[in-house]
């Protein structure tokens, strides 16, 4: 149907799964060319919309276009990114650039400054971030992550945490978080770190620069690691216990959000925008006027 509508459909990357969540949109304004991109952690289905949570992200940089149009290129032309500015885009160049942040985590830990690693995900099973991930908490780092479903790291260090959380919702968006205060980097991907996701799909991580976004996705991670109703936490063995603990003030998480985002509904709701004048009656022609007189009489 998207072809008889005029689309040109790409049906993949041979040997690789696009799983990426990537839009585009040009138009032109006048003389100039602006650009729309939107970088999602949840397909486009409006089916898994209604019980899965994921991110979004839309943005009208210019540089944040221009990888994503290398990302398309790619595709149309049947090869792989091989380097962007700002997205993380698996195959090639997403792994390598987790690891490097990773390693400047690192790096900062063994120098005795603050360092810090939040990552939230479906799944992890990928043996070089486990690796390297574990070699982050010998240093020093603290890792805490979210982690819904398959998990191949365990908490062998006081300072690693894995939760995870299985509710109402399916909690399937990824937020990746390194650092601390203003050099704190954060982005929200498609892939899980799983090896599948990291060497054999093509997959889209964004940037995300502005505070308010920033602050957003910090609270979201706050919370599921307060969530003390449906969050489970990992033990040294593997095994999950609830994280409820007697005096503590009940936080389900997901109900939380839920009801952040019933306000927002609300007030959007109560809120009434300007509305442009209703269009002045048609004016009847003369001779309307003309012979609709003379049938009165």
């Amino acid at each position: 149907r998207l072809e008889e509508a005029g689309c040109n459909v790409i049906y993949g990357l041979p040997g690789y799964k696009v799983h990426s969540k990537l839009c585009l949109i040009t138009r032109k304004v006048g003389n100039k060319i602006k650009y729309t991109t939107q970088v999602g952690t949840g397909n486009y289905n409006e089916k898994t919309s209604r019980i899965y949570t994921d991110l979004s992200f839309m943005t009208s940089r210019p540089d944040i276009a221009a990888d994503a149009s290398v990302v398309f290129n790619s595709l149309f032309t049947g090869t792989v990114v091989e380097s962007v500015e700002n997205l993380l885009v698996a195959p090639l160049c997403c792994k390598s650039r987790i690891v490097t942040m990773i390693d400047e985590e690192i790096a900062f830990a063994k120098r005795g400054e603050p360092a810090r690693i939040r990552l939230k995900m479906n799944s992890v099973t990928d043996k070089d971030l486990i690796d390297k991930l574990y070699e982050a908490a010998a240093a020093g780092v603290p890792v805490e992550m979210v982690v819904r479903g398959i998990c191949c790291m365990k908490p062998i260090y006081p300072n690693i945490t894995i939760i995870s959380i299985v509710g109402r919702y399916l909690e399937h968006a990824r937020i990746y978080s390194f650092g601390v205060g203003e050099r704190k980097k954060l982005y929200i991907a498609s892939a899980d770190f799983m090896t599948r996701n990291t060497e054999h799909r093509v997959e889209v991580g964004a940037p995300i620069a502005d505070p308010a976004l920033k602050q957003q996705l910090e609270e979201i991670l706050d919370i599921m690691f307060r969530d003390n109703q449906k969050a489970r936490i990992q033990q040294p063995d593997g095994s999950y216990i609830y994280r409820i603990q007697e005096g503590e003030s009940p936080l389900d998480s997901q109900q939380y959000f839920w009801e952040q985002a019933y306000q927002q509904a609300q007030q959007a709701k109560q809120f009434q925008p300007a509305t442009f004048p209703a269009a002045p009656a048609k004016k009847e022609g003369f001779f309307a006027r003309l012979f609709g007189r003379k049938k009165n009489k």
